[in-house]
């Protein structure tokens, strides 16, 4: 008997085949096999939005080879992804391959192991129509905005530019933001903090000023805060209230698509494409030393809490075998998902509690094992007990004012023995208090008054952005790495060690999106159409009705956007350069081509003067002291070279500053990630500031 199983790539293949034997012939369609060409709009709008498929280019031989390997095989087994646009791609090979649409052919695997595979092939079922019909309404749907809005916004700021359907409220999203931030006006206000010895203690302890015997006191500037200082003035602190308790601490649940990326952003400073690149490797198969190819992790595109009860009990035993039963909770841990949640797979855990990262660490790459790790310590960390902390708070009046203490200990540590979540905002850290009594007079060892001002909101992270998306409900899981990979690719933002903020150009798009299309970047609009589409996959809505009703009032907006626009070019400054052209005496500016950037006369096309785009990073060459530029790798990874190449050979991984070593007077370099830091490169200095 000869069977068929046709996966999306050949790690997966791999894997899969251990599992399935010699009776299966398992091959790879490496991705889609079918698409909307590019060329054009490739969708009938005067006919239901017909689509107009077409294989692949390039893929011809392929598709040949999977026909033929279906004609000769006994039964066909459709085993691509376990999501939307898994079973697009699995009813597109299903009408190349000559398929009935009926046969029970579409096998889904949430885990590529022994047991995720043999429940996978042991129920088989149907295609998913609803499914599918989701996956082709998004594709029309944004193939229309993209193909429509893209020429309109290109003619109207210049060539090149797209304006895709959820990448434009992206954008919206971190201009919204910019502009949030500029209009901020801050406000000033202080704090009193003290330093206390409590009688019979040597430690001393921080207390804050709260207020005064009528409630909370705002210190807004600096006469009153001047005022209390003269009231403190030797002053009895005199501890008059203290209330010790218990705390609970609970672990974070495990991971979903949105969450694996904003943890991996804020730990292992992975972006979000990374993340998913690296999680796909590991939830196909990787070769693991004694067990061979084996799939690390379950499906990692989920937006659903659930864990299977296999999986918990697994946890629970590796739990109980290494740490104790005291670091079990009383029960199993149930995670609720998100109320939109599709709750198609379960949440991204490991496969095996028991494949440890350490046990499989010599297997796999660098950044496979940081991932894994990551994801296994945040799986078996949800379903330890709860961290226990002790704590204590205190009130202690001074001349009538009242100042606060607060403290806790661990008591026990429960899941923090592994993991601990990471947050975008940093959190007041509490410290650990001596032990206090009621009527304890103490000893004031400093009081200090602290100027403040309120402070404008963060620009976004990649990790809170895609946090913003989630809670907007814009995009779904197998989209936020997309869109954020598209909106600094084609630099409407860009990234500053790991904030986001726009470019003029991206200001400018939104605002022209905003005044012209601003059901487009509207944000609820967006979520509603996601909404709609969860409505198709469901089967409660029509594919054809949805596109329907958006086209109508779409086409409209764009034909009176471009009546009312007619002649009209939106300048940028920052296209202004201080290059001035050799031949007219213009000062030229940075233009879009085909192939990229590049200088040009604005005077064309009287004068047609044109240079390479160069973009410096306004600091000498160590070398030679011409001017460093910034470079970039075919796969687009920046580094910094010399001007004056190839008669000087500088280059460099990090960017050169103006400041020289105090050991060795070379110049230093700067190092971007968590903590930012200079050092120089010079053999033996090893110099770090």
């Amino acid at each position: 008997m000869s069977n068929l199983v046709i996966v999306e790539s050949p790690a997966k293949a791999k894997t899969i085949k251990k599992y399935l034997g010699k009776d299966y012939d398992v091959v790879a369609s490496m991705g889609h096999v079918r698409d909307l060409p590019s060329s054009r709009l490739s969708v009938d709008i005067n006919n239901d939005f017909e689509p107009k498929y077409e294989i692949i280019e390039g893929k011809e031989d392929l598709v040949k080879d999977l026909q033929e390997r279906a004609k000769n095989s006994d039964k066909v087994f459709l085993a691509t992804d376990p999501d939307r646009e898994g079973e697009a791609i699995s009813w597109h090979l299903s009408y190349l391959l000559g398929l009935d649409m009926d046969d029970i052919d579409r096998v889904e695997f949430n885990e590529i192991t022994k047991t995720g595979i043999k429940v996978g092939m042991e129920n088989p079922r149907t295609i998913n129509v609803d499914l599918v019909n989701a996956q082709q309404a998004r594709r029309i749907l944004d193939r229309i905005v993209g193909y429509k809005l893209s020429p309109f916004v290109s003619q109207k700021i210049h060539r090149g530019l797209s304006a895709g359907r959820v990448q434009s409220v992206a954008v919206r999203i971190v201009v919204d933001r910019e502009q949030e931030i500029r209009a901020f006006k801050p406000k000033e206000y202080w704090t009193i903090d003290a330093k206390l010895v409590a009688k019979g203690s040597r430690k001393s302890f921080p207390a804050s000023l709260y207020g005064d015997e009528k409630g909370k006191i705002k210190i807004e500037n600096q006469a009153q805060a001047d005022k209390i200082m003269d009231d403190l003035k030797d002053a009895q602190f005199v501890i008059t209230k203290v209330k010790n308790g218990t705390r609970k601490k609970s672990p974070a649940p495990p991971f979903i698509t949105s969450t694996l990326q904003q943890e991996a952003s804020r730990k292992l400073s992975f972006q979000s494409r990374k993340t998913m690149k690296v999680a796909q490797e590991l939830y196909e198969g990787v070769d693991i030393e004694g067990q061979g190819a084996t799939g690390l992790i379950t499906y990692m595109r989920t937006d659903s809490l659930r864990i299977s009860n296999d999986a918990l009990n697994d946890a629970s035993s590796y739990i109980g075998t290494t740490y104790g039963d005291k670091y079990k909770p009383s029960k199993p841990r149930v995670f609720k998902s998100r109320s939109n949640a599709q709750d198609g797979h379960e949440a991204i855990r490991p496969t095996s509690a028991f494949n440890t990262p350490e046990s499989v660490k010599s297997s796999l790459t660098t950044d496979q094992y940081k991932l894994y790790k990551l994801i296994w310590e945040r799986f078996i960390a949800s379903q330890m007990a709860d961290c226990i902390h002790k704590t204590t708070q205190a009130d202690i009046d001074a001349n009538g004012y009242v100042f606060k203490a607060a403290g806790y200990k661990v008591d026990f540590d429960g899941f923090t023995l592994l993991y601990t979540e990471s947050k975008d905002e940093a959190e007041e850290k509490e410290s650990q208090l001596p032990m206090l009594e009621s009527g304890m007079p103490c000893k004031a060892k400093e009081i200090v008054p602290n100027q403040h001002f309120t402070q404008p909101p963060s620009r976004f992270t990649e990790a809170s952005l895609i946090k913003a998306l989630e809670e907007y409900g814009i995009g779904r899981p197998s989209t936020y790495a997309t869109t954020i990979s598209t909106i600094t690719s084609r630099e409407y933002v860009k990234r500053d060690g790991k904030t986001l903020y726009p470019t003029e150009l991206g200001e400018t798009l939104a605002g022209l999106m905003k005044e012209r299309f601003p059901k487009i970047v509207d944000v609820k609009f967006t979520a509603k159409m996601e909404q709609d589409l969860d409505e198709v996959e469901s089967g409660k809505n029509e594919w054809v009705d949805l596109l329907s009703d958006f086209y109508g009032d779409f086409d409209k907006t764009l034909k009176k956007a471009k009546a009312d626009m007619q002649g009209v070019k939106l300048q940028l400054k920052e296209d202004e350069t201080d290059i001035v052209c050799e031949k007219c005496g213009r000062k030229m500016v940075v233009k879009v081509g085909r192939y990229g950037k590049f200088i040009a006369c604005p005077g064309y096309p009287e004068c047609k003067n044109v240079k390479k785009y160069v973009e410096e990073a306004g600091v000498p060459c160590p070398k030679c002291s011409g001017d460093v530029i910034i470079k970039h790798t075919k796969k687009g990874k920046v580094f910094y070279g010399c001007s004056n190449y190839p008669k000087c050979d500088f280059v460099s991984w990090y960017e050169p500053t103006k400041e020289k070593c105090p050991k060795c007077g070379e110049v230093l370099y700067a190092k971007k990630g968590k903590k930012p830091s200079l050092f120089c490169q010079k053999e033996g200095c090893g110099y770090k500031k």
